[in-house]
């Protein structure tokens, strides 16, 4: 398939804003595509050469790129900095040089999805002595080949900026528009990524023979997508919604998946990023605990005094995700994994066995030790039960717990009522902390100029439009240092225009790249007409009242770890219910 094929559909995808849309100009181009095809086509729209867990990012600097699009066009690298300060957009920059060029190489061809996506990995990998200067000369050949629309898209992915708006959910449903002319087979595609996750090879099996996808089946280094918990306010709804289950203690650390094949072992991120090296003590514990010879388990892993069973807070525990120093944090701030799930061993898929089945399961493969141990727990049938197991969680320390349907197969990638949680602030206090996508910042005024940060603008995700939509204003809740790190972090983000993948109808200083998540407690939720959350037609949307941030960049969490507008609608529901019932 020809770049310039894509590059249009891009450029057309870039000038709407309907989901439905998007799904339609991308769902043409995967039914024009190879199967092999599709699958690059995968990656480069989710702005990756390869699935998030293999790590590999294409990053470039700004810098490095400006002076791709100099050597390819023949403007000074001044002038390419001048016209990038301008616009805020350095794939505008090389649209409009390459369209102006003054001057061309010896040697150009006609690019190819497969030239520009091989390209684009081989900058990735390229490390060590010189591989600056070979991803530059990499970048400005392709310039050199390309057309100012496809310059345009070029030079936006290895500066990790499409600028889309298109999300998982949106090629998933092109996926199934492309074979079906209809949305008909997303739940199907949508179930062999969560199993898998690689868009991209699922993409390639389902335009191969859609029933390819049917056979996707668990296998060890391939990270399943995280099952989610749902909300509910109180112990009584809980034992309603689920009858006797088991309530586990809910630890507030890292949210770790981990894989085992033989002396091999793996650890990925809630967002299925490769952890493995920041995490040794883990690695050996599962060596040596483990019994399966292939596994695959969840937990949850913090800072912790076996000594004398503290729990130490998140800021503690979330210093050791780092790529130096790893050794003498790991030394400071040893870790605890406390695993909750097991997902596979030995050949055997467990996520479509009941729970119970799934835990007893665990506690045979995992052996005793100091370093990993079985997530607490008991069986409760009584909300009393419940409510002295919760109470139990919270003298020490822990976050509340997390109520587990005994007969519930693990539903990966999705939010049930498979599981539940309960913390302290559903108790009637109408607040929970919520994690919201950062949009943009407020400059900061009187005590708060010195900063130039004066507050947030951010947002929620709607799964179903896959957008964000604004739900607070957070101007409190920041040390002077937060500020600090907040407003270096988001100036590396900035945008001269509202992200593509948000909703919003009231406007910062400066609008940033959808990128990091905070997280945010609240009073309660009441109806505005200034934000979008939750809006439909002329009904007012929903915001937070008097939100406060409570934890800085959540460097664990993504934008698709964000609190949904279906959370935000059913913490309305429930905090209304509550307030009634204390009348």
């Amino acid at each position: 398939m020809r770049f310039s094929k894509l590059a249009a559909a891009y450029e057309k995808i870039e000038a709407t804003s309907g989901r439905i849309e998007m799904s339609e100009l991308l769902g043409r181009v995967f039914k024009q595509a190879e199967p092999e095809e599709a699958k690059r086509v995968v990656y480069l729209t989710q702005g990756k050469v390869a699935p998030p867990y293999e790590g590999i990012e294409v990053g470039m600097g700004e810098k490095f790129v400006e002076q791709a699009i100099s050597i390819a066009t023949g403007y000074s690298r001044k002038e390419v900095e001048n016209a990038y300060r301008a616009s805020g957009d350095l794939g505008k920059v090389a649209e409009k040089f390459v369209n102006e060029r003054k001057q061309s190489g010896l040697a150009s061809e006609e690019l190819s999805v497969e030239r520009v996506f091989n390209v684009l990995r081989k900058i990735a990998i390229t490390s060590g002595a010189g591989s600056q200067s070979s991803k530059v000369k990499a970048l400005a050949e392709l310039l050199n080949s390309a057309s100012p629309v496809e310059a345009k898209f070029i030079v936006r992915f290895p500066l990790s900026k499409l600028r889309l708006g298109v999300g998982d959910p949106t090629i998933i449903d092109a996926l199934s528009m492309a074979r079906k002319g209809d949305k008909s087979a997303r739940k199907e595609i949508e179930r062999a990524y969560n199993l898998c996750s690689d868009l991209g090879s699922v993409a390639e099996s389902y335009l191969s023979d859609e029933r390819l996808i049917r056979d996707v089946r668990v296998r060890v280094f391939s990270p399943i997508r995280p099952a989610l918990a749902e909300r509910l306010p109180s112990a009584e709804e809980i034992l309603k919604k689920l009858g006797r289950c088991v309530v586990e203690a809910k630890y507030d650390g890292f949210r770790m998946q981990v894989h085992k094949s033989g002396e091999r072992v793996e650890i990925f991120s809630r967002k299925l990023e490769r952890m493995t090296p920041m995490f040794p003590e883990i690695v050996e514990g599962i060596k040596r605990q483990v019994g399966a010879e292939e596994a695959i388990l969840e937990g949850e892993a913090l800072a912790f005094n076996s000594a004398t069973g503290q729990y130490f807070p998140f800021q503690m525990t979330i210093q050791r995700k780092r790529k130096h120093g790893v050794k003498e944090m790991a030394e400071k701030y040893p870790l605890h994994l406390f695993v909750f799930d097991l997902l596979y061993a030995d050949g055997k898929d467990y996520t479509k066995i009941a729970y119970a089945e799934r835990k007893k399961k665990l506690k045979e493969v995992l052996k005793r030790g100091e370093r990993i141990s079985i997530a607490e727990g008991r069986e409760v049938s009584k909300p009393s039960q419940l409510e002295a197991y919760f109470e139990e969680a919270l003298e020490k320390g822990l976050e509340g717990v997390i109520a587990k349907d005994l007969k519930a197969p693990y539903v990966a990638g999705a939010r049930e009522f498979a599981w539940i949680k309960l913390k302290r602030s559903y108790r009637g206090e109408l607040s929970d902390s919520v994690d919201l996508v950062i949009v943009g910042y407020y400059l900061g005024k009187g005590a708060r100029a010195e900063f130039e940060f004066g507050g947030l603008l951010c947002a929620v995700l709607d799964e179903n439009e896959d957008r964000l939509k604004t739900v607070a204003r957070i101007g409190s809740g920041f040390s002077e240092e937060e500020m600090r790190e907040l407003k270096g972090a988001l100036d590396k983000i900035k945008l001269k225009e509202r992200p593509k993948k948000l909703d919003a109808l009231v406007e910062p200083d400066v609008w940033v790249e959808p990128k990091y998540v905070i997280t945010v407690a609240a009073d309660e939720i009441t109806r505005s007409p200034m934000h979008t959350c939750g809006k439909s037609g002329e009904e007012p949307g929903y915001a937070l009242r008097f939100p406060r941030m409570v934890q800085s960049i959540r460097r664990d969490k993504g934008m698709e770890d964000a609190t949904t507008v279906y959370e935000i609608l059913k913490m309305y529901d429930q905090q209304r219910r509550i307030s009634w019932s204390n009348r």
